[in-house]
């Protein structure tokens, strides 16, 4: 992040030091750095021996370090190939890596879910206590995970589909669907009925009135009940099948359908064996290929068609990490160019453009060995990485800039070596405290419970590290190698040949320049910084104003926090143009009344022929659908039709022996609840389970309750007692996301103070910092809200981000504020924001436009980064210079 990094070489507002202290060290004349301060507390110069401080200021880490980089400095510049070769040919070993990028799909799961979920536990315990058969007696609600089906949703352009008008064109649809054939490469043909998941001989129903109407078109559309129709004595189940329905007068469970706007036609294959599954994805893959066509080809003319598989999910993922591939170049593009306009100068001797242009490749030399260095020890890599280079690329040009900044400050008279050793001394501290900062705020990303954001971060932070490892050694022996030239290219000004004298100076020095010798280099932005934004800033009615404009900013972003959605729809994983949007809009707009259908198990042993088990069992029941998430008429659960079959036949339900025995029975004439009983050898039940109906989910606040609701009513029970869906899975993130994001905000935040108290230990710019950190947080959250953002995983990564910036921002605006020698608040503000706001108004503007380019992406993951980092960078770059500067005035 290195956002508002010292700038060293800025003029400062103080007096002038004396020459010895010139000799030494950077004076602040050459402007501010991490290791400026009084004369007796920096770092003397090489060969001489420091003086012991008297009181442990930041100087004890502050000093040795800006010695180091001193001594550093001087070794690249007397061997610059050295310094320059040696990285260039690790950046080639560790490219090596790139060849370990995965070819693999990329599991959703593992890395969009919470690590250790409940869901996750309760799954394994479905899948080793019931037992289900996709060939015989499928039943979609007791699979324990998602089976392999492809499902289109039905929409008339009329005001119902209940009709047998369009029921004709829809069974057109269906027997489209189920004639795809697909020929293998052997010549063997996958037909539907033989990858289809059955119920006894036949196919599953894709709609079960459907397929009632198709056996018997005299069927009456007009007197449907829903949820539950008795068609000839026999239930069938409507919820989920018919949505946008307009519902008549009560009967008995169910309600008059009067009209309903779509259907839901749902292809269920077989999943359980293997071979069967490959099959069956053969056949969704191929059904993927065809359905435009086959779609024009029937020419549908009542209704709309949109269509979603199980595979849909993860193929266009997938295809989302290749709309972003064109982007990088762009990115570089803008990036190089606005390092060749900040570092252009109409002198062409102090000109950095080429060095600017290099130290752009050094910073991708550093992804490339990041990266290759990860892949090569083994750490998978995710889409969601793919982020990680567009923000590199705006963070690390700013080292770049501090170095070429403090090299414009030394005289052209000096060697190559004492230069650069000088410029290192100055941009010692500065650099490496933001190195550190914003590698600690990834890496403690490590902690969430997320795969996708702990990868996100090692990839990142590691490759922040090796940004400044080559700045200090690459880009500074591309610096010293230039210098010669500046030195070459001066002599041939000074001493020209009389004939093209004219012409030289005119092209290499316009407008009547003068080389600058003794590096006296006035940025235009800085004295704008001085002359004008300060001194407006510290009036009385600018004050007013900013007071004002941050009240309003934190109302907003207080009520904005409480609007903010949690948790990663699905949908977003896809591009924008997919034909999986259209489904899931479809889907929410009729289809949302009914959400999944949950298991209720009974984990353990129990009496069920002991009537007071039976009595407490269903106290826990009538909890369940008295829940608003539920609805009580669809409450399915054997021991209930168990206990009226023993009643009906005259058995007692109270003997265990009679109990037991009888339950075979029960089975042959209810066969649906033979996989909800699990009976051991020693005929006892471990355990069973019932299904009740979720409604009014749609929305993840009301998935977060509903979970945490049922979960809680499982929980009190005083049976024992787990609920499960296999959607539960996906819902587990919407109840973590707040947790990890609360969790990884606080360790990023400790970590940040730690460093500010170690290097920067003055109470005042540690409070600063703690207000900065939380106020930009608050506002990049709240404003997250009011541009479509949900809190999830990837915007998680972002918050994360924020604390690194917020830290490099208020830090050394409000160390350069306390540590200023100005007698009035008004002149430390103007001074810190001579010193320092161009170099946090170049952070800012470098890494918005490496970033800026994922706003043209198609997809939802790059988007949702560039609009975070967006907010980031505007909000942290408005504390910077406006907000704190005006604060610390007050205070």
């Amino acid at each position: 992040m290195n956002s508002s990094k010292v700038a060293p070489g800025e003029e400062s507002l103080r007096e002038a030091p004396s020459e010895g202290e010139l000799e030494s060290v950077p004076s602040d004349e050459a402007g501010p750095s991490w290791a400026s301060g009084p004369p007796s507390e920096r770092p003397p110069p090489l060969g001489q021996e420091a003086p012991l401080p008297r009181r442990c200021h930041t100087d004890c880490l502050e000093a040795p370090l800006s010695r180091s980089f001193q001594r550093l400095g001087y070794a690249v510049g007397m061997h610059p190939w050295l310094f320059l070769l040696g990285p260039a040919l690790l950046t080639v070993a560790l490219g090596t890596g790139l060849i370990f990028l995965p070819k693999e799909k990329e599991n959703l799961e593992e890395q969009y879910t919470p690590i250790g979920s409940p869901a996750k536990a309760e799954r394994r315990f479905v899948q080793g206590h019931f037992s289900t058969n996709d060939t015989y007696r499928f039943s979609a609600s007791r699979t324990s995970s998602e089976a392999n089906f492809a499902s289109i949703l039905v929409v008339s352009f009329t005001a119902s589909l209940l009709e047998p008008g369009v029921f004709t064109e829809v069974s057109k649809l269906d027997q489209a669907v189920q004639a795809l054939k697909v020929v293998q490469e052997n010549g063997t043909q996958i037909l539907y009925k033989e990858v289809c998941a059955k119920y006894k001989t036949l196919c599953v129903p894709p709609n079960p009135l459907l397929y009632a109407w198709q056996r018997n078109s005299s069927v009456d559309l007009s007197n449907l009940t829903f949820p539950l129709h008795d068609m000839n004595n026999h239930l069938i189940y409507l919820a989920g099948f018919f949505g946008g329905n307009v519902l008549g007068q009560s009967m008995g469970r169910s309600q008059r359908l009067v009209e309903s706007r779509a259907m839901r036609l749902l292809y269920y294959l077989k999943t359980e064996d293997p071979e069967d599954s490959e099959r069956s994805k053969a056949w969704l893959t191929h059904f993927l290929n065809r359905f435009n066509d086959m779609k024009s080809s029937l020419t549908l003319e009542e209704t709309e068609v949109v269509y979603f598989t199980s595979l849909s999910r993860q193929l266009e993922f997938e295809a989302t990490s290749k709309t972003v591939i064109p982007l990088f170049h762009l990115a570089y593009i803008l990036i190089i160019l606005f390092a060749v306009v900040s570092c252009f100068r109409l002198d062409c001797v102090r000109n950095k453009m080429w060095v600017a242009v290099f130290g752009v490749f050094c910073v991708a030399m550093s992804v490339v060995s990041g990266f290759g260095l990860m892949l090569h020890i083994g750490v998978p890599f995710v889409i969601i990485v793919a982020n990680s280079p567009f923000l590199i690329l705006g963070v690390g040009v700013d080292d770049m800039f501090i170095m070429i900044s403090a090299w414009q400050k030394t005289s052209l008279t000096e060697s190559i070596r004492d230069r650069l050793s000088s410029s290192y001394s100055k941009v010692a501290v500065s650099i490496t405290i933001t190195t550190i900062t914003n590698v600690l705020a990834f890496y403690t990303g490590i902690t969430s419970s997320f795969r996708s954001v702990q990868y996100f971060c090692i990839y990142t932070g590691t490759t922040l590290l090796f940004c400044y490892f080559f700045s200090i050694t690459c880009f500074g022996a591309i610096m010293a190698l230039d210098g010669k030239r500046e030195v070459v290219c001066y002599n041939w000004l000074e001493k020209p040949d009389p004939k093209y004298a004219s012409l030289k100076k005119s092209c290499c020095l316009p407008f009547g320049l003068s080389p600058d010798e003794h590096g006296e280099d006035k940025h235009p932005m800085n004295l704008f910084f001085r002359d004008y934004f300060g001194p407006f800033l510290t009036t009385a009615k600018a004050k007013f104003f900013v007071v004002l404009i941050y009240i309003f900013y934190i109302i907003s972003s207080i009520y904005g926090c409480f609007q903010v959605q949690e948790g990663l729809d699905l949908r977003n994983l896809a591009s924008d143009d997919s034909y999986i949007t259209p489904y899931f809009n479809v889907e929410e707009d009729y289809f949302s009344d009914y959400g999944p259908r949950v298991m209720v198990i009974v984990t353990e042993s129990v009496n069920y022929w002991d009537g007071n088990v039976r009595q407490k069992l269903d106290k826990c029941m009538i909890k369940f659908e008295e829940n608003a998430y539920v609805d009580k008429n669809l409450t399915e659960f054997w021991l209930g039709a168990y206990i009226q079959y023993m009643n009906n036949s005259g058995n007692d339900p109270n003997d265990k022996n009679t109990f037991m025995n009888n339950i075979s029975g029960f089975l042959k004439i209810s066969p649906i609840f033979t996989y909800d009983i699990n009976i051991s050898s020693s005929n006892e039940i471990t355990s069973s389970r019932g299904f009740i109906q979720t409604i009014g989910v749609s929305s993840s606040t009301n998935k977060k309750r509903m979970l945490l609701q049922l979960r809680g009513i499982a929980e009190n029970c005083e049976v024992p007692l787990m609920v499960y869906n296999q959607a539960f899975i996906y819902f587990d993130q919407y109840a973590a996301i707040i947790e990890n994001t609360v969790r990884n905000v606080m360790v990023a935040s400790t970590a940040m103070l730690i460093v500010s108290l170690l290097l920067i230990p003055h109470p005042v710019c540690s409070l600063w910092v703690t207000f900065a950190i939380a106020s930009v947080i608050v506002g990049v959250t709240g404003f997250m809200a009011f541009w479509n953002v949900n809190l999830d995983s990837i915007s998680m990564i972002n918050l994360v981000i924020c604390i690194g910036f917020s830290f490099d921002f208020s830090a050394h605006i409000s160390y350069a504020f306390v540590s200023s020698s100005e007698t009035s608040v008004n002149k430390k503000s103007i001074e810190a924001l001579y010193m320092l706001g161009y170099p946090v108004l170049q952070s800012a503007i470098s890494t918005i436009i490496g970033v800026c380019v994922l706003s043209a992406a198609k997809a939802y993951i790059f988007r949702t980064f560039f609009k975070i980092m967006f907010l980031v960078m505007f909000f942290g770059a408005a504390h910077g210079l406006i907000f704190i500067p005006v604060f610390l005035t007050f205070f």
